[in-house]
């Protein structure tokens, strides 16, 4: 057996001496200082107590009931650790140590790292917030809305521009619009065997996006707690969606009540301040909403963002559904918009959706234009294989 070099086997020590968290017994024999000292001071402060007593430990968890010492521990997490793992650190200081009132002083949130479940928790919070606190959580969501912006809008615009280019389908295309899948599907009754080919009588075509509206869009997002994420990132893109002039969009959000949020689209902050994260869920009250609201229903999208944890009424929910699809409504089930994964949901709920054709799936936004340019031209969705 070779030896380990003594700088990487040093190395490893320390690694698992941050790890471990210098309990007596950790067996490393490894002292910290200078910067790996101040390392695990901050990783102390929010993981040093877990459930069971942990006698001989020398980190003690906590950081204190001061805004001051919270800001303290704020910088030493950005100073010693990468974004991604600051943002990780902040969440879990969230629910592990009940921060989330401290989010309620401006200078709390100026020393944050800003991201998608931040917002979620700066949303649940808005309502609650003294004024002095409002304008600088609003500066916290608008820097991470535009983040998201600038992330998704163009790829979304692309997808569903040329999605609406192909579901306008002409009958006297030029030739490099013919749409040959669908010519020769139509006219497979011309059909010549001798000749072994189809005589097409009639042509389908490409059509061109006018700047009339082609098709309509309403995004039904449930606001229970648990989806805060999903409610982000549905406000962003029915910002972008609303922005094209061919998508007729509506942006519709539900707990027990229902709100339309349509007039706010031109500012997805304004839509997110608009929300009121928490509260029961009542699926059946907000699609029967939505289906009031449709007028073309052949050449509208309907997407329901949710877990499916129904308060309302099950079966009125399903027939309403059911009742969509048979009049021509393209719908959508997402299980979750974000890219955390598929989350907990009911299963029978998902299952008697599927069996309506409406199979229900976590989407991450990353996908969500593919999902959105498929159910506009009408084709099968790109579910994801959870395998």
């Amino acid at each position: 057996m070779t030896s380990e070099p003594v700088d990487a086997g040093q190395e490893r020590l320390r690694r698992w001496r941050l790890v471990l968290g210098g309990d007596a017994a950790d067996g490393t024999g490894r002292a910290l200082s200078g910067a790996d000292a101040a390392m695990d001071r901050a990783l102390a402060a929010l993981y040093g107590k877990g459930d069971a007593p942990r006698g001989g430990r020398d980190r003690s968890a906590g950081l204190g009931a001061s805004a001051p010492s919270v800001a303290r521990w704020l910088g030493d997490i950005r100073t010693y650790f990468p974004s991604s793992v600051v943002r990780v650190m902040q969440r879990d200081a969230i629910d592990r140590l009940g921060l989330a009132t401290l989010l309620m002083e401006p200078e709390m949130l100026e020393a944050v790292e800003a991201d998608v479940h931040l917002v979620g928790t700066l949303l649940t919070l808005h309502q609650a917030m003294p004024e002095t606190t409002k304008e600088t959580a609003r500066a916290v969501v608008r820097a991470v809305v535009e983040d998201l912006e600038k992330r998704l809008a163009a790829r979304t615009r692309s997808a569903l521009t040329g999605a609406l280019d192909r579901s306008a389908r002409v009958s006297r295309p030029r030739h490099h619009d013919i749409d040959w899948n669908r010519t020769i599907a139509a006219n497979l009754k011309h059909y010549l065997p001798e000749h072994r080919t189809v005589v097409p009588e009639r042509l389908v075509g490409y059509g061109r996006a006018s700047r009339s509206v082609r098709k309509e869009v309403v995004l039904c997002v449930d606001q229970s707690g648990s989806m805060a994420a999903s409610v982000v990132y549905a406000s962003v893109f029915g910002a972008v969606l609303a922005s094209m002039r061919s998508i007729a969009t509506r942006l519709v959000v539900f707990d027990t009540a229902v709100a339309d949020l349509t007039d706010r689209l031109d500012d997805p902050v304004d839509v997110l301040f608009g929300t009121r994260l928490g509260g029961g869920t009542d699926i059946n009250r907000a699609l029967a909403y939505c289906q009031s609201r449709i007028t073309r229903p052949t050449e509208t999208v309907v997407v329901l963002i949710s877990d499916l944890y129904e308060g309302g009424i099950r079966d009125e929910m399903l027939k309403r559904v059911a009742a969509m699809k048979a009049s021509g409504v393209q719908f959508v089930t997402l299980l979750a918009l974000s890219d955390e994964g598929t989350p907990a949901y009911d299963r029978e709920h998902a299952a008697a959706l599927a069996a309506l054709g409406a199979p229900a799936f976590a989407c991450t936004p990353d996908l969500f234009p593919e999902v959105m340019a498929a159910a506009i031209e009408k084709r099968p969705l790109p579910v994801p294989d959870r395998g």
